[in-house]
């Protein structure tokens, strides 16, 4: 009788979530082997579901827990509870209030339980358990109260983990930087999150009022409608493209979008999700910088034959001057006998020099595609030696050398020339009074680069005052005879124009080290 009873409380409390496992136990086959080998089906049953049966007898003030019952506390099967001894084992705070609560009520009000709690084993495992309870009753008093126990810790541990990866995913598609969002196979939008609206100006009510298709702008609409038949049929799974909108306002917007088809496990399609990223400020941030390009580039060719028209005239100025000059001290000698006739004599020889510059700063800016080749670093600069080789006898020069021989530069020679003769001839003469000059230079590699590097313990610069002058055009920064302050500005344009660049450091009275950047040669 008692085997019959919690059969059937176990059959019809258990309807609902667990109709499907009882019904395979029931009709398994392994049901017969138990039989012939005399086992309890009853208990068969509460192994298989993991569903332990309890009793306490409220007049005996016992009570009985099954073996399954026992399994789940993790105790002894000859243990034997009581009603202090099994609240024991329920987690305190919710659990616990919980279930002594339920209890309670079964008793003195005679109201049945169904409650999911958590227990500590007695291996001290956090454990969730179902607990079910029901009041017998006699003469409308409550004698005993039966119940099913039920070990749901991997469902109910899964089942929050879920839970919780639901709640992120939601949060992440709430809170994402970028337009996200849900569409139906129609069309419609299923849900958008916040960066979607204020990409298009709309509230989440007003856009889940329209489709895709009112927003699209229309000459991208049969890009869209391909994209979506290709993943409709399964020839692929997602696809990506720049393309416009309409915004609120009706004014075209640029977007990155991807979308991607989810399909269920059966293949079959669900919806789209779709990403979108606002180009619209880049778009117009790259047009206007497409413009100012284009006007830079027109406003550099007009420079170019200012300068070159200008370097023309005053080169045929300043030949027929000095022509002119020729022809006085030729036909009028008497003329040139004063104190005017040199200085202009020397005025007119500073203009050929000005114009001589300008022409060789103009002949480096005009020649865009300069046509680079394999330049042996080692002997590019021991022919550079050879051709001072008379001013390093003569000041005393002392230049130690350390260069790789396998080194390969990209240059043009005769820029390569200059820009050592200008670097070695700088340090002889800006070396410190009454002392010879000394040199250092040495090379070191990176990714994209041979650093060439000249050291001199001459002068000095003080970078801090003239840091920002140093590669200007007429800058000097010494007192000296020769300066022209026109060395420096071609070297820095004739190092850049081979692809390269320069870097300084230097102290007064210490030395002054250049760092040129020149392209390895691959």
């Amino acid at each position: 009788m008692y085997f019959k009873l919690c059969l059937r409380k176990l059959k019809i409390i258990f309807a609902k979530q667990n109709s499907t496992i009882i019904y395979n136990i029931l009709n398994n086959s392994e049901v017969k082997t138990l039989k012939n080998k005399k086992v309890s089906l009853f208990d068969f049953i509460q192994k298989q579901a993991a569903i332990g049966t309890w009793e306490y007898d409220i007049k005996l003030k016992t009570v009985q827990w099954s073996s399954q019952t026992k399994l789940i506390h993790e105790v002894p099967l000859d243990y034997e509870p009581t009603v202090e001894l099994g609240l024991s084992f329920y987690r305190k705070g919710d659990s616990l209030n919980t279930i002594s609560e339920a209890f309670t009520n079964c008793i003195e009000k005679h109201t049945d339980y169904d409650v999911e709690i958590q227990i500590i084993t007695a291996t001290g495992k956090y454990k969730w358990v179902r607990a079910i309870g029901t009041a017998i009753i006699e003469n409308n008093e409550c004698v005993k109260v039966q119940g099913l126990f039920q070990d749901i810790d991997e469902k109910t541990k899964n089942s929050k983990a879920l839970a919780f990866k639901e709640r992120q995913l939601s949060r992440t598609f709430e809170t994402a930087l970028v337009g996200m969002a849900i569409i139906d196979l129609k069309g419609n939008w299923i849900d958008v999150n916040k960066s979607f609206c204020n990409t298009f100006g709309y509230t989440k009510a007003e856009i889940q009022s329209l489709t895709f298709m009112d927003v699209t702008h229309p000459d991208d609409l049969e890009q869209d409608y391909k994209a979506m038949k290709a993943m409709l049929n399964g020839k692929v799974d997602h696809f990506e493209v720049e393309k416009r909108y309409l915004n609120k306002k009706r004014e075209t917007i640029w977007t990155q979008l991807f979308v991607s088809i989810v399909r269920n496990s059966s293949g079959e399609a669900r919806h789209f999700v779709a990403q979108i990223n606002d180009l619209t400020e880049i778009k117009k941030s790259n047009h206007k910088v497409s413009q100012l390009l284009a006007t830079t580039e027109n406003q550099n060719k007009r420079l170019l034959n200012f300068a070159h028209i200008v370097s023309h005239n005053l080169r045929s100025h300043y030949g027929n001057l000095d022509m002119l000059l020729d022809i006085v001290k030729m036909d009028l000698p008497e003329t040139t006998e004063n104190e005017i006739f040199p200085l202009v004599e020397q005025a007119v020889s500073h203009l050929g020099e000005t114009v001589a510059n300008l022409n060789e700063v103009a002949a480096i800016n005009i020649q865009k595609d300069l046509k680079t080749e394999p330049i042996n670093l080692l002997k590019h600069f021991n022919t550079a030696f050879s051709s001072i080789s008379a001013l390093i006898l003569e000041s005393k020069t002392e230049i130690t050398v350390d260069i790789d021989p396998k080194i390969v530069v990209k240059g043009v020679p005769a820029y390569l020339d200059s820009i050592l003769l200008n670097f070695l001839t700088n340090a002889i003469k800006y070396k410190k009074p009454n002392e010879p000059a000394k040199i250092d230079i040495n090379t070191n590699r990176d990714k994209e680069f041979v650093v060439l590097e000249i050291k001199d313990y001459g002068q000095g610069i003080d970078l801090k005052k003239y840091g920002d002058k140093l590669f200007g055009m007429y800058k000097t920064f010494h007192k000296h005879e020769d300066s022209r302050g026109i060395g420096l500005f071609i070297t820095k344009n004739q190092v850049e124009a081979i692809g390269g660049k320069i870097e300084v450091e230097s102290k007064v009275n210490e030395g002054t080290t250049f760092y040129i950047h020149l392209k390895t040669y691959e």
